[in-house]
């Protein structure tokens, strides 16, 4: 039997070269013992990324699991941040202990939103999937989920006083809740297209929404409920006074609407855009609104207190009344307050590139806090004085350093595995490997192939104009500009010999160079150039060139779907390699000469012989165009990177596929393998660089093939829909959770535990058997398992019937014993509720059932006695420590130390007077 070939693991070492990802928002935190508004939260593909704004730099990384961030939201008391996925799933981290220890499964699709109630006990999310979904953050379960949109869930907002809750989506409604009895009582119908976002303004008591015109339209609240006292008889639905404004109005309001609130519309703003709202926030008062569309200007509003208002009303009423003495009237005047008297512009800000998300804040001394995340891979942020007639913004941050605007095009590692060059439109980037920091930036026109000069002290760029830049990376400085294609430079090669490199390009040309010293004309120091000394004329564009490692031939593709072989040295033809449908985007020769690899626009990868051009296997590689090829050094192993987001790696000797790497979320333009082969860096247009690492862990491939069916299979378990009972219709309201592989796994480990506990009981009975003839006493000892608490409800609907009695068994011992009562006593409920029917049907548990609920109202009123006890010990501590401290615990601690202060102002300025 012959050797098997081990290959070994590539795993995910670092994404980096990201500053915030376009498929999320951006979010002020706060870490303990920092200021506010230092901190912002943004998306980094997987990954949550916090920055410090002042310094530049990031802070902390949340670490996601395999889907990408869709939105993040901080929770009100600043400890946690909720993080919606693109697989539908919510993450709760804590930023003291950096982990998340809690998981909400309940959408379908992408989570688009995610609001905290004002204690921070409750959460909502909307989706794709068009459901919205509240959540117990303190029980750590889904509370239920309101089914009513037809599109997108855009915004979701509790208010804070009332159960209530308001949604908006992409159907162009906007849809009021009340929670209490979990339906939606109405139906906001005004707009004509989809509603991007809503604000609640004036103690909740104006609503602001904004669609896909340049209108933001504003609706007055009036909850009707407080009008009428507690107990009151209802009253028949007369004419009365509130209705006289409304009697010509559209659309006549149902008993329930009226029963909680009313909502009329009484005008809107328009904003300076012409486009969609993309965002629309307040800050946390709701006395700034900032708004901004797909352009680069955000504009800022203030809403005026009632104050304010006033005080603008007195104003207007003297000018009204100095008008009519002029004229000599008699009559009272009249002034009417508008919509714009109420929300006035402050200012706009210009961001330098188009925004795509906002968040802001305000501090004391009415500074408000502006932080943008721009779709071009940047950060910026901005402060300005709310208090001030026309306020200027100041820029106090733009984080940029970190990575490119716009997506990088090549990549190449330096000689000693150490640096690793990224270039884009505009800008190239050399960065540490091991600490992935950047050591230089460099403007450059835009690139399309680049490589480090031997020495690693120059990089040579090829760039889309048909010039050849050289950079000196000591100095970061453009030493050359080589006019030397008139068509893109498409591909770079270095020589085997290191003395020169080839260039492939748009205009049908090859051509040769030689790299020479020449002397400055300004100093006498020699500076690095290069000399053209052959061309080489072809056909058709040239897309990709390279060497063979012996230096004894030269291949290239064309447009024309082949790849020619030449002589090096004399450039006579040797090889033609047709076979592709499409033309070849890359191609790599192996160390020893003796394979070239190509990957076409066709998908497919093809493996020839460079002796005679048979073609040894032709490989469906990608599910769409392959864009980059290249073998590890010293082997027949090569990597291949599609559009498909995938980097693949193949055995050209097996014909393999022998690992795939899943990490980016688009397209992947390009690779590069380090010359020692042990490091891989990706690039792709989700602004991402991924440094991939080679483990010591070997790859067994029937175990990978089995490990790629099994994680198929649970995904399509997963997905499975809930049967279809026919003659039912779905309800608003229905169960948060759904089943995952997650759940079904927790479910199996249930029934596992009850098959162990079952066991272990009869070897446990024949125990206590053997030892009463021996007149021994025996303890009982229990099994305890637990479960994850939000997937707790889906793990015991998927449970099987048979083993529920099983459990309720178990449920009396423990409750017995008192292990867990809360715990038990939901399980307990839920389990009664989904199978009361079989339950109380079945009169084996009926005794068991009357036992349990001895037994749980018993332990429930411990529980309660406890908590009453410790509630009561603490109040009296807290009578105690304020009459030794003559104090009041903790409301007036802040007050006397203001009036402390005040005191030591006032004693400061009396001794300064009297000196």
């Amino acid at each position: 039997m012959g050797l098997t070939k081990q290959y070994l693991r590539y795993v995910s070492s670092a994404v980096f070269g990201v500053i915030g990802s376009q498929k999320a928002n951006i979010a002020y935190v706060t870490l303990r013992g920092g200021e506010r508004g230092r901190y912002v939260a943004v998306a980094a593909c997987e990954h949550v990324f916090i920055w410090d704004v002042r310094k530049g730099e990031k802070v902390l990384i949340l670490q996601g699991l395999k889907h990408e961030v869709t939105f993040i939201c901080a929770s009100p008391d600043g400890v946690h941040v909720a993080v919606g996925y693109e697989d539908g799933a919510v993450r709760i981290f804590s930023l003291i202990s950096r982990e998340s220890n809690v998981s909400f499964n309940g959408h379908k699709s992408a989570v688009s939103v995610m609001n905290f109630d004002n204690l921070g006990a409750r959460l909502v999310t909307g989706s794709k999937d068009t459901d919205v979904i509240v959540w117990d953050m303190i029980n750590e379960c889904g509370l239920y989920r309101l089914r009513g949109h037809k599109d997108a869930v855009t915004q979701a907002l509790f208010l804070s006083d009332r159960n209530l809750l308001i949604t908006c989506s992409k159907d162009s409604f906007v849809k009021w809740w009340d929670l209490d009895t979990q339906h939606c009582f109405k139906t906001l119908v005004g707009h004509r297209s989809e509603v991007w976002g809503l604000v609640l303004l004036n103690q909740e008591r104006r609503l602001l929404t904004g669609s896909a015109d340049s209108e933001l339209r504003a609706w007055d609240v009036d909850f009707l409920q407080e009008e009428k006292a507690a107990g009151e008889p209802k009253v028949k639905k007369g004419k009365t006074l509130l209705d006289d404004e409304d009697d010509e109005a559209e659309n006549v309001e149902d008993d329930d609407e009226e029963r909680i609130l009313r909502c009329k519309k009484v005008g809107s703003i328009l904003r300076e855009a012409r486009d969609r709202v993309v965002s629309l926030t307040t800050d946390a008062k709701a006395r700034i609104l900032v708004c901004h569309g797909n352009d680069s200007v955000m504009e800022v509003f203030t809403v005026l207190s009632d104050d304010e208002l006033q005080k603008k009303r007195s104003k207007k009423l003297k000018k009204a009344k100095k008008k009519m003495n002029k004229t000599e009237e008699t009559a009272e005047p009249e002034v009417e307050m508008t919509l714009k008297d109420e929300i006035v512009r402050l200012t706009n800000i210009k961001a330098s590139g188009k925004i795509r998300s906002v968040d802001c804040l305000s501090c004391a001394g009415a500074e408000l806090k502006v932080a943008l995340l721009l779709q071009n891979n940047t950060v910026e942020t901005y402060s300005l004085k709310s208090s001030e007639q026309k306020p200027t913004a100041n820029k106090t941050a733009r984080l940029t350093l970190g990575g490119h605007r716009t997506d990088v095009r090549t990549l190449s590692f330096s000689s000693d595995n150490m640096a690793v060059l990224s270039a884009s439109g505009d800008t190239v980037k050399v960065w540490n490997r091991s600490t992935l920091q950047v050591v230089r930036t460099m403007a450059c026109e835009y690139a399309l192939c680049s490589l480090f000069v031997p020495g690693d002290r120059q990089i040579v760029l090829g760039t889309k104009s048909g010039k050849l830049q050289i950079f000196e990376l000591a100095s970061g400085s453009l030493l050359e500009t080589v006019e030397a294609h008139s068509g893109a430079v498409w591909s770079l090669c270095l020589s085997p010999d290191q003395r020169g490199l080839i260039t492939g390009s748009a205009d049908k040309t090859v051509k040769f160079w030689e790299f020479e010293l020449a002397k400055d004309q300004g100093s006498a120091q020699k500076r690095l150039t290069m000399k053209h000394t052959r061309t080489l004329q072809l056909e058709e564009d040239v897309l990709c060139v390279r060497f063979s490692p012996d230096h004894r031939l030269l291949a290239a593709s064309l447009l024309d779907c082949t790849v020619k072989v030449f002589y090096t040295d004399t450039l006579k033809f040797f090889l033609s390699l047709y076979g592709h449908k499409l033309p070849v985007l890359c191609l790599d020769i192996s160390h020893d000469s003796t394979i070239i690899a190509t990957g076409s626009a066709d998908r497919n990868v093809k493996i020839w012989g460079l002796d005679f051009g048979d073609c040894h296997r032709s490989m469906f590689a990608h599910d769409d165009s392959v864009m980059y090829l290249q073998f590890v050094p010293k082997t027949h192993l090569f990597f291949t990177a599609g559009k498909d987001k995938k980097i693949k790696q193949w055995d050209a000797d097996k014909f393999e596929l022998i690992q795939t790497l899943e990490g980016h979320h688009r397209e992947v333009w390009c690779l590069s393998v380090s010359p020692n082969g042990d490091h891989l860096v990706t690039a792709s247009h989700d602004k991402s660089l991924r440094l991939w690492e080679r483990t010591r862990e070997p790859i067994i491939l029937e175990e990978e093939r089995e490990m790629e069916r099994e994680a198929e299979f649970e995904e399509s378990m997963a997905k499975e829909e809930m049967p279809v009972v026919p003659g039912e219709t779905r309800g608003e309201a229905a169960p948060a959770g759904k089943k995952t592989v997650e759940t079904v796994k927790a479910a199996e480990r249930i029934m596992e535990a009850l098959e162990i506990f079952k066991e272990e009981n009869r070897k446990l009975e024949e125990h206590r058997y053997a030892c009463g003839h021996e007149g021994k006493q025996v303890k009982l000892s229990v099994v305890v398992y637990f479960l994850v608490l939000s997937e707790l409800e889906v793990s015991l609907l998927v449970l099987p019937f048979p083993y529920v009695p099983e459990l309720l068994k178990l449920f009396n011992t423990y409750i017995q014993q008192g292990l867990e009562v809360e715990l038990i006593c939901r399980c307990l409920f839920f389990l009664l509720k989904i199978h009361f029917g079989q339950i109380s049907s079945n009169q084996m548990l009926l005794s068991v059932i009357n036992e349990l609920r001895t037994n749980t109202l018993h332990k429930v009123q411990e529980i309660r006695d406890l908590m009453g006890f410790n509630k009561a010990a603490l109040q009296f501590l807290q009578r105690e420590i304020e009459s030794k401290e003559d104090v009041m615990f903790f409301a007036e601690a802040t007050g006397r130390l203001q009036e402390k202060k005040r005191r030591r102002r006032k004693r400061e300025r009396a001794i300064l007077t009297i000196a």
